[in-house]
């Protein structure tokens, strides 16, 4: 198993730093998602330009939209064939597809 690099204090700092960033975006993402100011239709459409869309878990942005449950998320990924480790940068456009349809 490989170890990881030895950051020095400042590299640890700003990786840190660039971590937190990231989390508060998708926090807020997810949040834009649940009140509906962003659909899950712009949100696939941001995918391949947004990292923040990007790298998200398909679970975790199905979870974030209004009516749409832990249960009720993995059973429509189940019903598409998306694994629950795949990230929205990585859906195919049928799968993408098959989303909208049923969800969006």
């Amino acid at each position: 198993m490989a170890t990881p690099p030895q950051l020095n204090p400042e590299q640890r700092a700003a990786a840190l730093a660039k971590a937190a960033e990231a989390r508060a975006a998708r926090a807020e993402l997810k949040s834009k998602l649940k009140m509906g100011t962003v659909s899950l239709r712009d949100a696939l459409a941001n995918a391949d330009t947004d990292n923040v869309v990007g790298k998200l878990k398909v679970v975790n942005l199905l979870e974030s939209l209004p009516g749409v449950g832990k249960v009720k998320a993995r059973k429509v990924m189940d019903e598409i064939g998306i694994a629950d480790t795949r990230r929205v940068r990585g859906l195919g456009s049928q799968q993408r597809q098959a989303l909208l349809d049923q969800l969006g």
